[in-house]
């Protein structure tokens, strides 16, 4: 744990540091609300943004040496990069091998069908960690901690309202992952039935 946050002081700015910093004591606040390991919520925080500030040649470098791991990640929107390519640099070079972790840190910018409980925690703690100060920010984190799928569903559905309405692209994964988060957690009701809900 001390390696981690030593790697992300020095790979990340001040502000994406204290961000960083920020996501991980949300994430592991609501690791313990939730039931989830804590310290896998940690480790995956800490990790989450060391790609962030990376040029996109060196993106672009990581998933070409590490094609098999970043699958298509290339062809999909840049904002996302970043995720896939700190999931590849934990794996590869600060030997996470904890698969639960490695999702998490890949999917925390976009979700991804069939989210783990602690895939939603770092997404909706770095969506609304504590320096967040959107509107929304401060119901998020509240929200988060009294029902984990149902605020992920929220968050989903934020991000994507966001990007279209700023006319930038929405990755697929979102998509496919608010489709699924909602499936599972209104079952078989009706559009009419969940009207309103997030």
């Amino acid at each position: 744990m001390d390696e981690a946050k030593r790697l992300a002081k020095k790979n990340l700015s001040p502000k994406r540091y204290e961000h960083t910093c920020n996501v991980r004591k949300l994430a592991v606040k609501l690791a313990k609300a939730h039931g989830a390991d804590e310290k896998k919520a940690a480790l995956a925080a800490l990790l989450h943004d060391i790609a962030k500030e990376l040029p996109r040649d060196r993106l672009l470098q990581i998933f070409t040496e590490n094609a098999i791991i970043a699958g298509n990640v290339a062809q999909r929107p840049a904002p996302v990069w970043h995720g896939a390519a700190a999931a590849i640099l934990a794996q590869t070079q600060y030997g996470v091998d904890d698969g639960e972790i490695l999702s998490a840190i890949r999917c925390h910018t976009t979700g991804r069908p069939g989210m783990t409980k602690l895939d939603k925690i770092i997404y909706l703690a770095d969506m609304a960690s504590y320096e967040r100060t959107y509107p929304e920010a401060e119901q998020l984190r509240r929200h988060a901690l009294a029902d984990l799928d149902r605020t992920a569903i929220e968050g989903l559905g934020l991000s994507i309202a966001w990007l279209k309405a700023g006319g930038k692209p929405v990755d697929e994964e979102s998509l496919l992952a608010y489709a699924d988060l909602r499936a599972r957690y209104y079952g078989g009701r009706t559009s009419e039935q969940t009207a309103g809900e997030p």
